[in-house]
């Protein structure tokens, strides 16, 4: 890899923990006057929507003959976890909700093992016990000191990151062959509809306008959609398409700081719980990708 492209490498990679880290708290913001099922439509939708006229204009080199898996990604890699995030979040903190995020490596090992017949080792098995010890910690204890919160709305992020997971496995294997962009936008661009239907039939239009927290709300929910998931989500294609899941999936050591940092400075308080759990996960990552690591700096 030439200097430039480590350059370029190194400035993804901090782009992507750095808005991904700040995801939580534009979350707990949109929140403020949007129900969490209209901040996932939101952001569905405004994401279908700048992808669509590229959509048009590729839509003769796109391969259709994937249909299946452009929905299969769409789905996984925000369809469903943008509903369920801002589900969680109306019970958690957005520090619990990045912290958790780190989950993601260890189901994109969990979920390569099960339906893409990776091979384990020892090491491996023992970090996703490290982890979801981890997790464990946060689920059971990680807030009951500090707030009234159900932190068993942690649950919803766990599944988010099992989406997150099983997304890494699929943009690798089903489309080695297909741009990045061509991915994006086909996949976010096919989820859209049926969130634009959703939208339509809340019918709360005056109700947001009225919020006072309408103006901050609707920026929050418009740099998700088009910065942490538009943008971002190209950037990542890419990163797993040239760097490989091992170098991509790294982001999430950095995701948990940002969003803690985020969290403290809007208040929220961080426990030695959240330290604990928050160390088990990303040792737990650790132990995971050594060894690809290992092998992609002998190669």
């Amino acid at each position: 890899m030439s200097k430039i492209e480590n350059i370029k490498f190194i400035g993804a990679f901090m782009f992507l923990a750095f808005i991904w880290g700040s995801s939580f708290i534009l979350i707990k913001k949109s929140l403020l006057t949007y129900e969490p099922l209209e901040v996932s439509a939101i952001r569905v939708s405004l994401s279908s929507l700048c992808f669509a006229p590229f959509v048009f204009h590729l839509r003769k080199h796109i391969p259709w003959n994937k249909l299946i898996f452009f929905v299969l990604v769409g789905l996984t890699g925000s369809g469903i976890p943008s509903f369920l995030y801002p589900i969680a979040q109306t019970e958690i903190s957005s520090s619990l909700s990045g912290i958790l995020n780190a989950m993601t490596p260890i189901f994109a090992f969990l979920t390569g093992l099960v339906f893409f017949k990776m091979k384990f080792s020892k090491r491996e098995v023992f970090g996703v016990f490290i982890g979801f010890l981890g997790t464990v910690i946060l689920v059971a204890f990680g807030e009951r000191l500090s707030s009234s919160a159900n932190v068993w709305y942690a649950l919803f992020v766990i599944a988010g990151t099992l989406c997150y997971g099983l997304n890494v496995n699929l943009v690798e294997v089903a489309f080695k062959n297909v741009s990045a962009f061509m991915v994006s936008a086909v996949s976010f661009f096919l989820i859209g509809p049926p969130a634009m239907i959703f939208l339509i039939s809340q019918n709360r239009f005056n109700d947001w306008i009225t919020n006072p927290n309408f103006i901050q709300s609707t920026l929050a929910v418009c740099v998700l959609s088009i910065v942490a998931t538009v943008i971002s989500t190209i950037i990542f294609f890419q990163l797993i398409k040239k760097a490989g899941g091992v170098f991509s999936s790294t982001v999430s050591y950095l995701i948990p700081i940002v969003a803690i940092m985020w969290g403290i400075l809007d208040g929220e308080s961080f426990t030695l719980n959240h330290a604990i759990g928050m160390a088990l996960i990303l040792s737990g990552v650790y132990m995971i990708k050594r060894k690809n690591q290992d092998l992609e700096s002998d190669s």
